[in-house]
Parts: C-alpha cells; structure tokens; sequence
C-alpha cells in the first residue's frame, strides 16, 4: 500500500514539473518565430510566383482574292492570289507588376493591385500562289494590299473576350496557390482592388 501511494506521489510529481516547463516554455518563447517563418514563407511563394502569365490561340486562314484588271470600264481579265494567314494571339499578365502585401501582425494577405492584361496579335501572311497572265502582271504594291487585307482580316477573327478570360481564368489559378498557401497558414485574405470575389476562396 506504501509503494502504491509513493508510485502515485512520484507519476503526479512528475506529471507536474512537465507542465510546470511546458508552462515556461511557453511563456518565455512566444510564437513570434513561427509568425516570422510563415511571413518568409509567404513573400518566397509571392517572389517565386513573379513572372508572365501567357496563354495563347493559333489559327489559320486561307484567302482568295480576285484582281480585275480593265480597259475602258471593261474587265479583260483576272487575276488571284491565294494567301495563308497564321495568327497567334496572346495574352499576359506580367505578375511582377502585382502587389500583394502580407500583414503578418494581423496576419493577413492584402492584394493591393493586380496586373492589366495585355493583348498581342501577330499574324504572318505567305503568298500561295499568284495566277497572273503575261498581259497584266500583279504589281507590288497589289500584292502589299492583299497581305494587309488578310492581317487586318486575322485582327477581326481573334475572339478578344475568350482570350481575356481564358487569360483571367490562368491568372486565378497561379493566385490560387497563394491563396491555399496562405489559408492553410491561417491567413485572412482581403482584396483591395474589388476584382476577386474572397468569399469563393
């Protein structure tokens, strides 16, 4: 019965002066080390992220047009020229132009600005064929007419408002693993620029 009661004593004592040190260890290291590792881990996956997001549409086209040549209001003959227009369409968004700030007192991730997309479209015309007769000869000038007609053609076919969400929807999904990043760190996200909906977050 005496040993019984001296075990219990010693596992009582014992259970005690651990949380005596856990209660000093606790009190004397803060969690400031762990709110600074998590800022640095943060702002490395915002650094690491700073870079151009691309997507882009390939297409091709190919154009006939028919030159009259005429004498006196008359047509005595026709001329063709078939071009092939290929066109790469893209947009980005240059990310080292975004602003995320990262409060790690409140720990919270503000996005303060987002980058604007930017549009290029590059088409490049070649020259197929040229049906010309010996009498009337396609000129140079005809022929700069055509391929910049088939350029401004390729601007019209472009679907601007596809390729900008399809941009949008890319930028989103780089943003998203900061976000996941930031959720998992307990980090409350706030959007300054009125763009993303935080509450689908």
């Amino acid at each position: 019965m005496k040993n019984r009661n001296t075990i219990a004593g010693l596992i009582i004592g014992i259970v005690l002066m651990l949380l005596l040190f856990w209660a000093f260890k606790k009190c004397s290291s803060p969690d400031e080390p762990s709110v600074r590792n998590d800022y640095y881990i943060l702002k490395n996956q915002i650094t690491r992220m700073n870079k151009m997001v691309v997507v882009e549409q390939d297409f091709s086209t190919l154009q006939k047009t028919k030159l009259a040549y005429e004498i006196f209001g008359k047509q005595v003959s026709e001329n063709e020229i078939l071009t092939l227009t290929q066109t790469n369409a893209q947009v980005t968004y240059d990310l080292n132009k975004m602003v995320l700030e990262v409060d790690s007192v409140n720990r919270k991730l503000i996005i303060q600005e987002l980058p604007s997309p930017e549009i290029r479209i590059m088409p490049s015309v070649e020259i197929q064929s040229m049906d010309d007769s010996f009498l009337n000869r396609i000129k140079e000038d005809q022929i700069k007419k055509v391929t910049a007609s088939a350029k401004a053609d390729a601007q019209k076919r472009v679907n601007r408002a596809q390729l900008q969400q399809q941009g949008r929807e890319q930028l989103m999904q780089n943003l998203n693993t900061i976000f996941v990043l930031a959720k998992a760190l307990d980090y409350t996200i706030e959007d300054n620029t009125k763009m993303i909906d935080v509450s689908k977050l």
